[in-house]
């Protein structure tokens, strides 16, 4: 065994379900204060069925909305190219594939 009693234990985790279950009741009242000052009652999408989902129209691309999913995808191209290169420069590197000697 370990040295740690099984009772040390239960009540480690005790302590955690404790923890967790008290931040469940906590309340934000910044975030309340935030929502309710622009709008007091906002709109919410409304739901509807699954199959109701799948029976809308499919999407149009226009002209205008083609030329601004290629400029984002040439942005995006730009952006992944910059992180290309290596993190770790050539000289440290060299001084990690040397390895730490011992003492």
């Amino acid at each position: 065994m370990t040295g740690v009693s099984v009772g040390a234990v239960s009540m480690w985790r005790l302590g955690i379900i404790v923890g967790l279950g008290l931040s469940a009741c906590a309340q934000f009242p910044e975030v309340d204060a935030a929502l309710n000052a622009d709008n007091p009652n906002p709109d919410y999408p409304k739901l509807v069925p699954f199959e109701e989902l799948l029976t809308a129209d499919d999407p149009r691309i226009s002209e205008t909305d083609d030329d601004a999913l290629r400029a984002r995808a040439e942005d995006l191209r730009r952006r992944a190219n910059g992180l290309r290169p290596p993190v770790i420069d050539r000289d440290t590197r060299d001084r990690m594939d040397a390895g730490v000697t011992q003492p």
